[in-house]
């Protein structure tokens, strides 16, 4: 198929073109960096020089493209993120999650395109009471903290938007990516013990290899009807669980911990959100309908191998 990556060099876009090209896609692949052109050309795709915040040269590059199906991998996350000031840390991504967004679904109209997919995230932004790991059909958090408000209004414009179009849309709701090209500061973080346990550690995360990532976009390409899809690993797991062991593995002490009210001092109520109450994401439905399944069904094996 034709296929527009907008997005094509961030964590997920320079694993997913390769991957693509691999397939026997035709790849038009975005930057919005002139330095990053010729590394798109050499993974085997075609280059655009793109500001996804451009209406006019969004819809300008798609029309030339004339794709059958447009991804959406648009982020511009910072690699020193700030949990105290959460939306601050993901405002340039949730206007690429909103405007640029538009600007895309806009495009795809016009130009006749039908299928597209859009990258969302697996784990925070769902409903924090009930069990531990939840599918698609749980809700969203009715009420999430204060410092991840306007984050969570755009994935939830992101996740309805495309889900209403009058197209083949599907969100993958990536579990928190690891791997070559993400997460790094993490680890950094995790070496100078500067990632607490906080209270018990009972949030439950849901991770995803970046490779794994990309794989899971190549599959949705062709296959899986509309809808949402929690894309993640098979091993949902408490704070408390996964953070001593990727301290291990990154060959550090042992995370400090703190009490609930020096947690939500240091680093804000968000923060101690996703260290005691976030819940993870269940697979099986894009491991059914997607026909996929992740290389690294464990972060254990992941992150022994990453670090």
């Amino acid at each position: 198929m034709k296929v527009f990556v907008a997005g094509a060099t961030g964590a997920v876009g320079r694993h997913l073109v390769p991957q693509l090209v691999a397939a026997g896609h035709e790849v038009t692949a975005t930057t919005r960096s002139q330095g990053k052109l010729a590394g798109l050309r050499e993974a085997g795709a075609e280059p655009v020089l793109l500001d996804g915040l451009d209406a006019m040269a969004v819809g300008q590059a798609v029309a030339r493209a004339a794709p059958e199906v447009i991804i959406h991998e648009m982020t511009a996350i910072p690699p020193d993120m700030d949990l105290r000031h959460f939306d601050r840390t993901f405002a340039a991504t949730n206007r690429l999650r909103t405007t640029g967004l538009d600007h895309l679904l806009a495009a795809a109209s016009a130009a006749g395109v039908h299928r597209f997919l859009a990258q969302s995230f697996a784990g925070w932004p769902a409903i924090r009471t009930g069990g531990p790991v939840k599918t698609e059909d749980d809700p969203l958090d009715p009420s999430p903290p204060a410092g991840q408000r306007e984050t969570f209004r755009a994935i939830k414009h992101l996740e309805q938007a495309v889900t209403s179009a009058p197209l083949e849309g599907l969100v993958l709701r990536y579990g928190g990516l690891y791997g070559p090209g993400a997460s790094q500061e993490m680890v950094t973080m995790v070496r100078r013990r500067r990632v607490p346990i906080i209270g018990a550690g009972t949030g439950v995360w849901s991770f995803l290899h970046i490779t794994d990532a990309a794989g899971a976009t190549v599959a949705a390409v062709e296959r899986g009807a509309p809808g949402l899809y929690n894309v993640a690993d098979d091993e949902p797991a408490p704070v408390a669980q996964w953070l001593p062991a990727l301290a291990a593995a990154a060959g550090a002490k042992p995370p400090l911990r703190l009490p609930l009210w020096l947690g939500r001092l240091a680093a804000g109520d968000a923060a101690v959100s996703m260290m005691t109450q976030v819940r993870g994401a269940s697979n099986a439905k894009a491991k059914r309908e997607l026909s996929w399944k992740p290389a690294w069904p464990t972060w254990r094996d992941g992150f022994r191998d990453w670090v």
